[in-house]
């Protein structure tokens, strides 16, 4: 492995840990949810019995083999030290107490917090093509596909069509500001894919 894959590699770890510490810090205690896959598959269960930890398997097997096709082994490789990654600094904080429980009675600022979180994690993630989650292995794909529409819309309309699918059984008060929180992370990943790109790959 050449000295230019081990730092990308390095900086992918990081976006899981940001990723993961977002997630179980802020989300989890919360109740705020995502678009994408974790929306989706509540939103199966809800309606239909289907249990997460099938309906998710087959999402993921779906879109990461949609992401292999449209962008090659390099992306498995790096989605794979992505996605390990953050199973793995998520345990870790499992193991602690949440930082701020209490923002949990703060909805806004929570949702605002989270998003930079996952905005940030998963931002540091895509700008080398590798995807945590399946969610990110269905856009990347889809960037690649529709090569005029930035990444970052993608994201936003991905999670509204879920979104929107889950005020079917969701109050609108709660999905909110589940709704404020991803398109402000969508617009951050846009922002760090893009940003100072030609120096990020040195």
């Amino acid at each position: 492995m050449s000295k230019k894959q081990i730092k990308q590699c390095l900086i992918i770890l990081l976006g899981s840990a940001i990723l993961a510490f977002g997630l179980y810090n802020i989300h989890s205690i919360s109740n705020i949810t995502e678009g994408g896959i974790l929306g989706l598959n509540l939103l199966l269960h809800h309606h239909f019995g289907i249990s997460p930890s099938i309906s998710n398997l087959i999402f993921n097997i779906l879109f990461y083999s949609f992401g292999f096709f449209i962008l090659g082994k390099d992306f498995i490789f790096k989605s794979a030290v992505s996605g390990v990654g953050f199973s793995g600094f998520y345990a870790i904080f499992e193991r602690f107490e949440p930082i701020y429980p209490q923002i949990a009675n703060y909805p806004l600022i929570a949702s605002i917090t989270g998003a930079i979180f996952v905005g940030v994690g998963v931002g540091l993630c895509i700008r080398y093509q590798s995807a945590p989650t399946g969610d990110d292995a269905l856009v990347l794909g889809l960037e690649k596909v529709l090569k005029n529409v930035k990444i970052q819309w993608i994201y936003l309309i991905c999670d509204v069509i879920v979104l929107g699918l889950s005020l079917t059984y969701i109050q609108f008060s709660k999905i909110i500001y589940s709704l404020i929180s991803v398109i402000i992370s969508g617009q951050i990943v846009g922002f760090i894919q893009k940003f100072n790109v030609k120096k990020a790959v040195k």
